[in-house]
């Protein structure tokens, strides 16, 4: 694996580090604090080509790869995680299994819209019953004529609220059990559609989520994304490569926890000298930085095996896994740090605390990470 950087993969490294220092990072205290969706972020990283990075130019794209698209989300997470969530649900999520599994038609109404930035879609997977156990669907699709009448709820759906299109998973063939779900494509102005309240959460606050119902919704059989019954495999597939977008944001805030705690360590003194020079910082420090490597080059491994075309299903989960604790790890030892100040809301530590957490839980908890991991090992 070559780790030099091509100058493609630096540019748009660089470009997002520019964005996300000088524009993102000075209102993310904000987005946090007033659960404020970054509507003019999301706009400008349209315009960056941040939303559809992996998107060829012909459908509205920037047309780079997967490493690109790593090192840009991991420089928008460092500065805001709930910025940086909005951009991987647009990019993994959304835009990844239209490019794989759309039909011309979809493509093209679609993928420019949202790799643009203009539009806004959600995943929806997750029902109250079905969580990990994701073949667990009850929302039912059920055949009409010329068109599909859905029914049934969907929960934790990341950007529901400001989305202009679902990707939603229903049951089609319940005799089939993972084999009888599809997919489809529903635009959110569908009448029997019908988004809840939006969810109060511990951190990613400005990345709005919500349970979306869905009563008699009737969608054209032209809607639906890949053939009939290969909803599960559509879902499956969008996760491993999710699941690289949900690392990078791990190691962005990782990497935001470290760089804060490093520079307060150097300002902070305690018995007449900075921090820093205590061992036990010292440590911490040295602990942190290693792990946040350690997640990145498993990112980027993640993501040359998906660029390269192959299965990357255990990478990716490797990655996921590892970056999420790490994120976790980084966070604690960075409020520790920071001591009593590192409790108030008036440092970043405590959001990166409360942001860090949910990286463990979405697209596949770490258990559900470590089964995955498993199952490839006994396999070979």
């Amino acid at each position: 694996m070559d780790l030099d950087l091509t100058p493609e993969q630096k540019l748009i490294r660089d470009t997002a580090r520019a964005f996300a220092t000088q524009e993102v990072l000075p209102q993310a205290a904000a987005i946090d604090r007033e659960h404020r969706f970054p509507k003019e972020l999301v706009a400008k990283m349209g315009e960056l080509g941040l939303m559809g990075v992996a998107v060829p130019e012909a459908w509205g794209g920037a047309g780079m790869d997967t490493v690109s698209y790593a090192l840009a989300l991991e420089e928008i997470s460092r500065a805001c995680a709930s910025t940086g969530v909005i951009m991987s649900v647009l990019n993994s999520l959304v835009c990844d299994p239209i490019l794989r599994f759309g039909s011309e038609a979809q493509k093209k109404r679609w993928l420019p819209a949202l790799a643009s930035g203009k539009a806004l879609g959600c995943f929806a997977l997750s029902e109250p019953e079905a969580g990990s156990d994701a073949s667990a669907q009850r929302t039912t699709a059920v055949r009409d004529g010329e068109r599909f009448v859905i029914n049934g709820t969907k929960n934790f759906i990341t950007n529901g609220p400001v989305a202009d299109v679902v990707l939603l998973f229903a049951t089609t063939d319940a005799t089939k059990k993972s084999r009888g779900i599809s997919a489809f494509l529903v635009p959110t102005d569908t009448p029997g559609l019908k988004i809840g309240a939006t969810d109060d959460k511990l951190g990613i606050r400005g990345a709005p989520s919500a349970q979306i119902f869905f009563t008699d919704c009737a969608v054209g059989a032209d809607a639906m994304l890949g053939p009939a019954g290969d909803g599960f495999k559509v879902a499956m597939t969008t996760l491993d490569g999710g699941r690289i977008g949900i690392a990078a944001q791990a190691v962005g805030i990782a990497r935001a926890a470290f760089e804060d705690a490093t520079k307060y360590a150097l300002e902070r003194k305690t018995f007449g000298q900075p921090i820093a020079e205590h061992q036990a910082i010292q440590f911490k420090l040295a602990d942190m930085c290693t792990e946040i490597d350690a997640a990145r080059l498993l990112v980027w491994r993640a993501a040359v095996k998906k660029d390269g075309g192959g299965r990357y299903t255990s990478e990716a989960s490797m990655a996921k896994l590892y970056a999420s604790e790490a994120a976790n790890r980084a966070a604690k030892e960075a409020v520790q740090i920071f001591g009593g100040y590192g409790y108030l809301t008036d440092f970043p530590v405590e959001r990166h605390f409360r942001d860090a957490k949910i990286t463990e839980i979405y697209e596949g908890t770490s258990e559900i990470q470590r089964l995955v991991i498993a199952s490839a090992l006994l396999k070979d």
